[in-house]
């Protein structure tokens, strides 16, 4: 006899959770398109720690989710979403690339080690690392801080896999970039860790603009 609680996902009870909250959080005019549910199922195994079905269909609940899709797709609202099923003390605070690279703007380097770990506590900096879901990745720019240039997002990028590997952080992810473009805006050593860091979930590329 298996002493394990095996956990099974009641999909339909999950889907019903989420347009409820949707509305709540978006407006009455929202809802899961059913060209979606196999994404939103995918997450969900992840989101449950589902190890059977997190098996069957290649996901590591070790890593963190890349969530890639055409713009308007439905990633960012989605990504908020699930952090309404994640019990509080485990939930990701989504950020987005652009206003990460205006933090740099203003706080300089100071920028990067606050989205390596959570920098302050009670105006006083500590090191107890955070989960962050980075929203959009690609949006951003590399930019000057008193004349230095810094390609901000593969810098907390790297940070991100040094405690991926040294304290099995997570970190998230939502993009509209394909792995060339990744490659291109921010190396080949970026890319790499990326695949050991991240699950790729993937939308349709013909998905429609749902804020058409």
């Amino acid at each position: 006899m298996n002493n394990q609680t095996e956990k099974v996902l009641d999909f339909d009870e999950c889907i019903t959770f989420l347009n409820k909250k949707g509305k709540e959080l978006f407006g009455l005019k929202f809802f899961i398109d059913p060209a979606d549910y196999e994404v939103v199922y995918k997450i969900l195994i992840y989101i449950i720690k589902d190890e059977r079905n997190a098996q069957r269909h290649k996901i590591s609940l070790d890593k963190g989710i890349m969530l890639s899709g055409p713009v308007g797709c439905g990633k960012t609202t989605l990504m908020n979403l699930m952090n309404h099923i994640i019990p509080v003390a485990n939930r990701y605070i989504v950020r987005s690339c652009r206003l990460v690279s205006y933090d740099f703007i203003s706080q300089g380097y100071d920028a990067i080690h606050k989205y390596s770990y959570q920098s302050f506590k009670n105006n006083k900096k500590v090191v107890t690392p955070q989960a962050w879901c980075f929203d959009d990745l690609g949006t951003e720019s590399s930019l000057k801080y008193y004349g230095n240039e810094c390609n901000v997002m593969a810098e907390i990028l790297l940070s991100r896999y040094d405690l991926f590997i040294e304290k099995d952080m997570v970190t998230h992810i939502t993009t509209n970039l394909v792995a060339e473009e990744i490659e291109s805006f921010y190396g080949v050593r970026v890319r790499s860790r990326m695949r050991e860091m991240f699950n790729l979930i993937s939308f349709d590329r013909n998905s429609k603009d749902k804020r058409v």
